[in-house]
């Protein structure tokens, strides 16, 4: 998952980033307002995380305009400001989250999985699709029960395919929901992956469009 976090402070933007990319994000990172209302309209990320007290733009402006411009991209707002005014303020603007500074990495992860997994219809934290389960708590995939060992890269392609079951991804967009900012992506990147990942569950698993991009059926059984 891509995550947009939007923090002034470099102590704990560097920390944020850190934490959530040892816990499998991909975090790209901007520390003003401006910035972070210009990536959000980009709409290349899964979530993301705002600060209100950015610079250059207050993140309950950003967090308005992108709502006014019908932006639903996940937002999970993270402050200082306690009160709860404050706390209804946010959520009425738009915010899908409101959590108060200091956080647990592992709760704000865990969130971040949830606000993504309800943006895209899931119910439950684990994704199964036929014989396939994925964990994104855990970062492990089974078939049929049996684990499967995945690199980081292939994990994130399938767990970016099966987040949006039943609709065909380009691999310009599986591209931007597995890598982030400054990293090299080679032409054939994705379709590497994909090969290894119908080797080790299934050739069919995984289907190509041809001229479009990449597909798992919601009932790769009954399709």
């Amino acid at each position: 998952m891509r995550i947009l976090l939007a923090e002034d402070d470099p102590e704990l933007g560097d920390g944020l980033r850190a934490g959530l990319r040892q816990r499998g994000f991909q975090v790209d990172w901007v520390r003003d307002g401006e910035a972070a209302e210009r990536e959000l309209r980009a709409a290349a990320h899964d979530a993301a995380v705002l600060d209100l007290g950015l610079p250059r733009m207050d993140g309950l402006l950003v967090l308005a305009s992108i709502r006014r411009a019908r932006i639903t991209v996940p937002v999970l707002v993270l402050t200082a400001r306690d009160g709860v005014p404050d706390r209804i303020r946010g959520l009425d603007t738009g915010a899908d989250d409101y959590v108060v500074k200091p956080v647990d990495l592992d709760e704000l992860a865990a969130r971040l999985r949830a606000l993504v997994r309800r943006s895209h219809g899931q119910p439950q934290e684990c994704l199964q699709i036929g014989a396939v389960t994925l964990d994104p708590a855990s970062r492990a995939v089974a078939l049929d029960g049996q684990p499967v060992s995945t690199s980081a890269r292939e994990f994130d392609v399938l767990h970016a395919l099966m987040l949006n079951a039943g609709r065909v991804l380009s691999r310009e967009q599986i591209e931007q929901h597995v890598y982030s900012w400054g990293q090299e992506v080679e032409s054939n990147t994705v379709e590497v992956h994909v090969h290894h990942l119908r080797r080790k569950l299934g050739s069919t698993f995984i289907r190509t469009v041809r001229g479009v991009g990449y597909l798992i059926a919601r009932d790769p059984a009954g399709d």
